[in-house]
């Protein structure tokens, strides 16, 4: 027999979810964890990546389980908080710190000072991005 479910991660702000489909789109089964906030100071929030890769794979792991198997998966799909970085050890593959999460605002002083040195269109044309602490790049 073919493979016929689809596994959907849905890394959250608030929590990662794993979802198992049909390919007719019927959902078969939901793995919700919730992640924790770090507020360390005013306008800025952090998530612990280890707790993000922990709860992704339980998750995941919980909705193979419930498909019968990693072989009765056809695809994986993805989605996530987009501009939330972290970066990772890539001798050890452990986190560097925590993530910084989209809301945070702790460059706002930087993209401010930017803006203020006529910079912004150029940053623009160059990423594509305007100059806000929403994208990390």
């Amino acid at each position: 027999m073919t493979a016929q479910q689809i596994l959907v991660i849905d890394e959250g702000t608030t929590s990662t979810r794993a979802m198992l489909f049909g390919v007719d789109g019927k959902l078969h089964g939901s793995q919700q964890e919730a992640l924790r906030q770090y507020y360390p100071e005013p306008g800025l929030v952090e998530h612990d990546a280890k707790e993000i890769w922990d709860k992704t794979l339980l998750c995941c792991q919980k909705m193979v389980e419930q498909a019968g198997g990693a072989d009765k998966i056809a695809a994986i799909a993805i989605t996530n908080q987009r501009e939330t970085v972290v970066a990772w050890d890539k001798r050890t593959g452990e986190p560097l710190g925590r993530a910084i999460v989209w809301q945070d605002r702790r460059t706002a002083a930087e993209c401010d000072r930017l803006k203020a040195q006529g910079l912004e269109p150029m940053i623009q044309a160059k990423t594509g991005l305007l100059l806000d602490p929403y994208f990390s790049g």
